[in-house]
């Protein structure tokens, strides 16, 4: 007789009640999700009751607002702690750039460069398609005869992914693997030890984006919703490998 094993369970941080996990609730199989809501008062749990996976969302909060969100310290030291204890690891715009404040390295709120925002050419480096989670992605959106975003040669293809931030990593933490850049911002993905961080909204769909860049001045939203609409294909089936494969590195360690 067969029995049917207790699913793997994944704590999900969302910092702002407008960055939700969207397409990721679906995408993300097999697998418990345990959503905690800090904005709403819920309290950030230990790296020791996250289950078997910790997924960090975005915010529109920078990664260094602990006045307006007094959560963020725990928020970071549960990162820290995550990646010493080797637990499957996923951070998200807000959650990328806290993943590397924690583990030393630099976020500038602002940043020159400006609002990344719409759907972007994300450039992968040749170390992405050996990541346990970005090589799905590579798989899934590469395109091996363009360029990267920069021209550089160390390009391992590109993939169109959705984009809204104006902080940005500037320096990666010790020890980080660099994975993928833009026209933009260099630091669009890293992984370190057991944590992997995208600057990029993987589980965004058109609809989210375009709720994002209602009260944006600097955004052209109909067009940022032409592109997302018309690059969806793209865009969706490197999200569905990304959340794919990062549930399957979660299954893979089942932890009370």
């Amino acid at each position: 007789m067969s029995t049917n094993p207790t699913p793997a369970v994944l704590t999900v941080v969302q910092p702002d009640e407008q960055v939700p996990l969207d397409r990721f609730a679906d995408w993300l199989d097999g697998v418990e999700l345990r959503i905690v809501r800090p904005f709403a008062g819920e309290d950030v749990p230990g790296a020791d009751q996250v289950g078997s996976g910790l997924l960090v969302l975005g915010g529109k909060m920078n990664a260094q607002d602990d006045e307006v969100a007094p959560w963020l310290p725990a928020v970071r030291q549960l990162l820290v702690d995550a990646v010493e204890r080797g637990v499957p690891t996923l951070g998200i715009c807000l959650g990328h750039q806290l993943l590397a404040e924690a583990t030393g390295g630099r976020v500038v709120v602002a940043a020159p460069p400006g609002r990344e925002a719409g759907i972007v050419e994300i450039s992968w480096r040749a170390e992405a398609a050996d990541d346990p989670v970005l090589g799905a992605a590579v798989r899934a959106g590469s395109a091996g005869d363009r360029r990267g975003a920069s021209g550089l040669a160390d390009s391992f293809g590109t993939a169109r992914q959705p984009a809204m931030h104006a902080d940005a990593v500037v320096e990666l933490p010790p020890g980080a693997v660099w994975l993928a850049y833009s026209h933009a911002y260099p630091f669009q993905a890293m992984r370190l030890g057991s944590a992997l961080g995208v600057q990029f909204h993987p589980e965004a769909s058109p609809e989210l984006l375009a709720r994002w860049s209602a009260d944006k001045d600097d955004v052209d939203t109909d067009a940022l919703v032409a592109a997302a609409r018309e690059h969806d294909a793209e865009v969706s089936a490197v999200g569905r490998a990304i959340a794919q494969a990062f549930a399957a590195q979660v299954r893979g360690v089942r932890r009370a």
